[in-house]
């Protein structure tokens, strides 16, 4: 097939009405294109071309009326080229404009264009054939899917929100009119007094969830961070939701790995992400089913995975399963669900501690899985504290063999300078190649790495050190003036445990130092 050019200089020469009237059609921000009486297409601009994503054959019964590969109605549904808007124009003789149609590319794509097919007349009134405009509005509707979908949610939240604060009322209700009509019955006086107290507690943690979601779109939550024993916050969680796991007769089956994993985290807020997980096994799990929490050290991470053999997600619900307010199942067998905020929140506190969440499930009814994962803060080993005789004899607990790595000599000699006097042995490389030559060979406890490098970035750099056995257990930590969310995520991604932005807080970098492990395990 030619070139647009080519077929067009095959075709005879154009008035030069017909080449002024082309020439606009060029700068249409649009596609545009004509047809003939019978609906060959005589012509086409650029744009036509990139909303089709092709070329057609002009003058030739095989592309007639449109260019696009398959064409579908604004409701989904398949149409031939024959009832697209032109030959409809073509054939009414009349103006169709502002219609929506669908346009699938030859690479599956698909456009949302308003199209505006209008006939030509010649000055006696025969028809002539038609042009069409062709406007792009895909993301446009994109837009207002979008809209559509927020609005949907915020509605059903709303609802969902009344349902919630209206179940706890109704005891709480019930339970001050047994307190007034009981006087005399004091276990019955008791006995609401402890329920109205548990239904208290149930609004109570609905509000401070709503709260902290809301603190955390915000960017206003402040964690209370320190060096933790990952054990503390999920016991902490298994016993907060023990009573709800016994209530449903579930068998709740804990495991940890046989040596402490500490995290740089705010126990608090980790044992509500691990209670929140907890709950909502317990929750949709029928009477009487299994819950595994597991802490497994997986390299310089460590993943909390939480598992039960109850409802599962469907798998259209899988993928934004951590939205705001979303739920698997509204129906009303299932109405304990709860506002639909519980992974949200699960998703913004995990994140705020440098880690992921994952979520996976066979389906309905066969069980689902979520995974926390958080970056190992490599707590000191016994022995290692100064003067006490215990670790490696050849380096105390307090020196680390740390590797700066930076295309500014002058940021690196500095740093590296800086560690030396605080009692570190300190080396420095200039490139990404020479700091993976450097860490083979100096094979240092830390590398603090810079990601804009010269001839291997951060990024290649870290991943080759990590590639070989020697550099699986090393901590690398990310030096970098990129500071958004998705530069942390894909530091993240090639393996780096922590993510520092330039200019770096030397109190900061000394107390993260101060916490990691001469020799991981």
């Amino acid at each position: 097939m030619g070139t647009v050019g080519q077929i067009r200089q095959a075709e005879s020469t154009p008035s030069r009405s017909d080449t002024e009237f082309r020439r606009l059609l060029e700068m249409l921000p649009a596609g545009a294109y004509t047809c003939d009486a019978d609906g060959l297409i005589t012509y086409y601009n650029q744009y036509a071309v990139r909303v089709w994503g092709r070329e057609p054959r002009l003058n030739d019964p095989v592309d007639r009326f449109c260019g696009s590969f398959k064409l579908f109605s604004a409701g989904g549904a398949p149409l031939t080229h024959d009832q697209c808007w032109m030959a409809l124009a073509l054939r009414d003789a009349a103006g169709y404009n502002g219609h929506e149609i669908v346009v699938e590319r030859p690479d599956g794509t698909r456009l949302t264009v308003l199209a505006h097919a209008n006939p030509l007349h010649d000055d006696a009134g025969t028809l002539l054939g038609a042009v069409n405009v062709l406007v792009d509005i895909t993301d446009r509707k994109r837009a207002e899917d979008a809209v559509r979908e927020a609005d949907r949610r915020k509605t059903d939240f709303l609802a969902l929100l009344a349902h919630e604060l209206r179940n706890p009322l109704a005891p709480i209700r019930n339970g001050l009119e047994i307190i007034k009509l009981g006087d005399a019955d004091r276990p019955a006086v008791e006995q609401a007094r402890a329920m109205m107290e548990r239904q208290l507690g149930h609004l109570v943690r609905l509000i401070d969830d709503l709260l902290d979601l809301s603190r955390i779109t915000k960017g206003k939550i402040d964690l209370r961070r320190d060096r933790i024993d990952l054990a503390g916050p999920v016991q902490d969680a298994v016993e907060a939701c023990r009573s709800l796991v016994e209530e449903r007769g579930h068998h709740l089956a804990v495991t940890f790995p046989p040596r402490p994993v500490y995290v740089d985290g705010d126990r608090t807020r980790l044992a509500q992400v691990f209670a929140n997980l907890l709950n909502n096994s317990a929750r949709y799990t029928p009477r009487g089913g299994h819950i595994k929490l597991a802490v497994e050290r997986q390299g310089s991470d460590v993943v909390v995975t939480v598992g039960d053999d109850g409802a599962g997600v469907p798998a259209d619900v899988l993928p934004r399963v951590f939205d705001m307010f979303t739920q698997a199942d509204r129906s009303l067998e299932r109405s304990e669900g709860g506002l639909g905020i519980g992974l949200a929140l699960v998703k913004g506190l995990v994140e705020l501690h440098g880690g992921t969440v994952s979520a996976r499930s066979d389906g309905p009814g066969r069980g689902s899985e979520f995974g926390v994962r958080l970056p190992v803060l490599l707590a000191r080993g016994r022995g290692s504290q100064p003067g006490d005789g215990g670790g490696d004899a050849a380096r105390p607990g307090s020196v680390q063999r740390i590797l700066v790595v930076d295309d500014n000599q002058d940021a690196a000699v500095s740093l590296a300078l800086m560690l030396k006097i605080l009692g570190h042995d300190s080396r420095t490389a200039y490139d990404g190649l020479e700091a993976v030559e450097a860490a083979g060979a100096f094979r240092p406890d830390v590398v603090l790495l810079d990601i804009g490098l010269p001839k291997l970035n951060g990024y290649e750099a870290c991943r080759q050190i990590r590639a070989q056995p020697w550099g699986e257990r090393m901590v690398l930590i990310a030096l970098t003036g990129w500071g958004q969310d998705e530069d942390r995520s894909r530091s993240k991604e090639a393996g780096f445990n922590f993510h520092m932005v330039k200019p770096v807080d030397p109190a900061t970098l000394q107390k993260l130092l101060a916490g990691l492990l001469l020799t991981p395990a």
